[in-house]
């Protein structure tokens, strides 16, 4: 058992990225119930719409490169040159939108305070903030798609350990000394503090290797940038505010409280399901960017269901029957209606989980229009089921909408991979 530990990287990166996931789960475990006791139902609604809005913002100011770098940078590490003319490319590329977005969010603070947090708060300085910190999001996320890229696996994961621990100190003053709205300035500041250590870390490599010259701007790169900048800005936005409008809805025809109990539901989704997504972004992704065969494509995919999904699966279903005793932990008392969400969104997570693995092939082969339109289709499923079912069941509904979401997804997902994943072999595209 010793050996094949030693000897199976996915298993390896599997349990170095547990520790990280562990630390980030817990740090929310104590954020999260920070918000419940001092902030309540509704304000934990206001924080969700305003950290799926950081998180949209942010990934549009870096123009959604991450996955692009990702991929470059593991196919030309030891070409110094190539990498050189990447990443200047994409450092001045950012940085001029980052700029741009930055200046709209700072003019135009009021106006997003009352759509996204509510007209009822005067959090416009918030805003302001995010404005200030844009820049330095977009800087975050190319050195984290570097070193990722660079399989540089534990050390990204050390940093994001020691960021969590860090950010989620920074996070749980801010609510006990301003409540909501610490809450809210943590969301936009949080972050930084893993900047701050890849920098203070790492800037001797970077300035050793002089990856940033000015006169290496391709416009090139861009190019060959611009189907991973599609894909992950469409997602990256479109998701979010999806995520906002259903928050919103839930919140005007049934109560904030209620849009309060599907965010609460939606954060323990969200712990439990870090550990995957980091893997698969860890992972997956460079593996599948290096794979050319079909063969190669569904050893993997057949791989992380055989070492990954039972795991997940024993995961859910322990969470299930804990579920009353995750609330009273995590939230408080009056968060107890969310036990009634929990069979429909650990299903979808399930299902969720099985199609993500495939669909990563689409990002690492840059699969452009056929990432758009499974995308497209998911999400107006997810809209049109969550207005429907909600009318139906109340907050349950959107719950059942997740589920019914992510089962077509996968059902996409396997028919356009069917023939990679059961059929004879064949060479992929890059």
């Amino acid at each position: 058992m010793i050996n094949f530990l030693d000897k199976d990287i996915l298993i390896k990166i599997a349990s170095l990225n547990s520790v990280a996931v562990i630390t980030r789960v817990g740090v929310g475990f104590l954020t999260s119930k920070a918000i419940a006791y001092y902030i309540g139902p509704a304000g934990m609604a206001a924080v969700g719409n305003l950290r799926d809005f950081v998180n949209a913002v942010r990934s549009f100011s870096s123009l959604g490169f991450y996955n692009g770098i990702v991929k470059y940078i593991s196919e030309f590490k030891q070409d110094l040159k190539e990498v050189s003319k990447i990443l200047t490319t994409v450092f001045i590329s950012v940085f001029s939108v980052s700029l741009i977005l930055a200046i709209i969010c700072f003019l135009y603070a009021g106006e997003l305070n009352d759509q996204i947090v509510g007209p009822e708060y005067e959090f416009e300085f918030v805003f302001k903030l995010l404005a200030l910190a844009l820049p330095f999001y977009s800087l975050n996320l190319i050195l984290l798609a570097i070193l990722n890229g660079s399989s540089r696996f534990k050390f990204l994961l050390n940093v994001s350990i020691i960021g969590q621990i860090l950010g989620g100190v920074v996070t749980l003053f801010l609510i006990w000394k301003y409540t909501l709205i610490g809450a809210l300035i943590a969301v936009v500041i949080s972050e930084l503090t893993i900047l701050l250590l890849i920098i203070l870390v790492s800037k001797k490599d970077f300035k050793k290797r002089h990856l940033l010259a000015f006169n290496s701007f391709r416009f090139r790169v861009l190019k060959n940038l611009s189907g991973f900048s599609i894909m992950a800005l469409f997602s990256a936005v479109a998701l979010p505010l999806t995520f906002v409008f259903i928050r919103n809805y839930i919140k005007d025809s049934i109560g904030a409280d209620e849009a309060g109990f599907w965010e609460a539901i939606n954060r323990i989704s969200k712990y439990y399901l870090m550990f995957i997504s980091t893997l698969l972004t860890l992972y997956i992704l460079p593996r599948f960017s290096e794979i050319t065969t079909s063969l190669g494509f569904r050893k993997e995919v057949f791989d992380f269901y055989r070492k990954i999904v039972p795991i997940f699966g024993l995961t859910l279903i322990i969470i299930y029957f804990l579920r009353e005793f995750i609330i009273l932990i995590i939230f408080t008392r009056e968060f107890a209606p969310v036990e009634d969400l929990f069979l429909w969104q650990l299903l979808g997570d399930f299902i969720k989980v099985l199609s993500l693995v495939i669909s990563y092939q689409l990002i690492a082969k840059r699969m452009v229009t056929k990432y758009l339109i499974t995308e497209s289709i998911s999400i107006i499923v997810l809209l049109i089921s969550s207005v429907y079912l909600i009318e139906m069941f109340g907050v349950r509904g959107a719950t059942i909408a997740h589920f019914v979401t992510y089962l077509i997804y996968l059902i996409m997902m396997l028919g356009l991979f069917g023939k990679d994943l059961f059929g004879k072999d064949r060479i992929l595209s890059k």
